[in-house]
Order: C-alpha cells, then structure tokens, then sequence
C-alpha cells in the first residue's frame, strides 16, 4: 500500500462536472474512487463544476488528476489544458488529442485522409440539406457523447425533429447509417483489448440502451467475430486513436456491415466505467480486475 501513495502521491478523481454526461460520470467516478481507495491510494475526490476547480486543485496540493469528466469539458480538451497550465499531471489524451476525438467531424476527416474506412458525412444546418447521403441517416450533435441527441433517420419527414433536437447541443452532423453490427474497441497502455459486440434490444445503442439495465442491451465479450478480422479490428482501432493524437486509454467504436467490412464511428478519449460500461468489460475478458484497470489507467498519468 505504501509503494502506491509514494507511486501516485495525492490523487484527485475529477467527476461530475456539468456536461450532458454529468450523472454517467457520477457514477464512473464512484466506481474509481472506490477502486483507488480499496489498493490504498491517496485520493480526494472532486465535482469539477464552475469556476472554482483552480483553486480546488491548488488548495489540495495534489500531485496528480484522474479525470472521469465524460463529454464537455473533461473530454474536448479544456480541462486538460488547465491541468497542463496548472502543470498537474493528468491521464488520458493529451488537449489537442481531446478536442480533435470529441469533434466527429474533424475526426472523420482526419481518418480519411488517412485513408481509414468511415461513413460518409456532411455538418448541416437549419435547412438541413442532406444531399449526396444515403438513408437511413444518423443525425448528431458534432461534439457530444453517450449517443446523447443522437437519431437515426430513416426518412426526409423524420429529419426536422431529429434535427431540432441534436442543435441543442451545438453543431450538428448527419452521417450514413451503417447497418450491421456495432463494435467496440478499448485501448489502455498502448494494448487493444478484445473487441465487444453490442447487441442493443432498442433500436440502436442510445443513452438509454447505455446505460439502463432494463433497456436489455446484450454485450458479447469475445465479440464472436473471426480472429482475422479480431485482428484487423484492434490494428485499425489502435491506428485511428493515434491518428487522433490520442495516448493513455480511451475506446474507439466501430460498425461491421454484413460483407464484414468495418467502419470507424468515433473516438473517446473518457469512456463510461460503471458497472455497465465496456472498458471493464472488455479488460475482464483480457484478465484485468476492475481495480488493475483503473491502477493502468492511472499509470498514464505517469
């Protein structure tokens, strides 16, 4: 137990925060503060709201933040720039690596000009011109997570609602609707973990699905698929998170149409760890215990 607070010294578990993710993150923090309190590290726990986070983290002197901050500020990249200022060490991706992950948009072009395999998309506005894209559609806020104003649109009359609703949170984008099998890969320490199939009872993995048990989304740990393509997927994944200039842990999620073809979706740079969430999943089937895991994702801020 000594050796880790020597390791870590004081560390502040940021969560909370008041993004649209605020009670998902809630609960990933809970979940690691325990985690870090049960191998004796030193932690102090901290609701990232307002202004007054600067003088929080002065006033505790801590030596080092896990951030649990899903969507807003603990994922574009601003909370990390403070912590850089502030010169607190912090895990996960870096600023630059954050705000490019959390803006689909930018992501996608960045993949494709990588020459990765992404769905086609346009950002739209008010007039909600979706020309030269294929039904069904995903109609998205650019820079939300949790599938949070996410729609799946499978006609010219269900776009203006679907579009109304995504705008509340900023710009928003349409994007193909891949049909076929969701996929997730987690990424810590440079490894990519085996891949997850989810398998929502809704019509697609939305907030609710996420994170609703009686939603009745089923997750498939190995995720059935063969190993070439098992293979294939955690290259691609570990490629478009780097490609992001993303490092530490994260997950990058992925649809497989019915010719096996695969198709990256987005990049997170804080995914979930509840109970429910898939990066715990995903390192328990590597043979990593909950409390390994978030020991590894603390390393990153080594």
């Amino acid at each position: 137990m000594a050796n880790v607070k020597a390791k870590f010294g004081k560390v502040a578990v940021l969560y909370g925060g008041d993004s649209a993710e605020r009670e998902v993150s809630l609960r990933s923090g809970i979940a690691v503060i325990e985690a870090l309190q049960n191998q004796g590290v030193d932690v102090v726990a901290i609701d990232a709201t307002g202004h007054k986070l600067v003088n929080i983290l002065t006033e505790q002197n801590v030596d080092r933040c896990l951030i649990m901050l899903h969507g807003g500020d603990g994922e574009d990249g601003h909370v990390q720039a403070l912590l850089h200022e502030l010169d607190i060490p912090y895990t996960g991706s870096n600023t630059l690596g954050c705000a490019l992950a959390m803006d689909k948009m930018r992501a996608k072009k960045l993949w494709q000009a990588e020459g990765f395999p992404t769905p086609k998309a346009k950002i739209i506005d008010h007039k909600i011109n979706v020309n030269g894209l294929n039904y069904p559609l995903a109609i998205k806020p650019v820079a939300q997570g949790s599938s949070v104003g996410t729609h799946r649109v499978n006609q010219q009359s269900e776009l203006k609602a679907a579009y109304l609703d995504a705008a509340q949170y900023g710009e928003v984008m349409a994007e193909e609707w891949i049909i076929g099998k969701e996929l997730t890969v987690s990424i810590v320490d440079n490894i990519a973990l085996p891949s997850i199939w989810i398998e929502p009872k809704l019509e697609f993995y939305n907030y609710e699905a996420k994170y609703t048990k009686s939603a009745g989304t089923r997750y498939h740990c190995p995720s059935g698929i063969s190993k070439i393509l098992e293979d294939e997927i955690k290259v691609l994944a570990l490629k478009a998170f780097v490609a992001l200039g993303c490092s530490g842990w994260g997950r990058v999620d992925f649809m497989l149409s019915p010719d096996n073809q695969l198709y990256l979706i987005e990049a997170n740079t804080v995914p979930g760890m509840t109970n429910l969430s898939l990066v715990p999943q995903a390192a328990k089937q590597y043979g990593w215990s909950f409390e390994m895991l978030v020991l590894k994702i603390l390393e990153s801020s080594l």
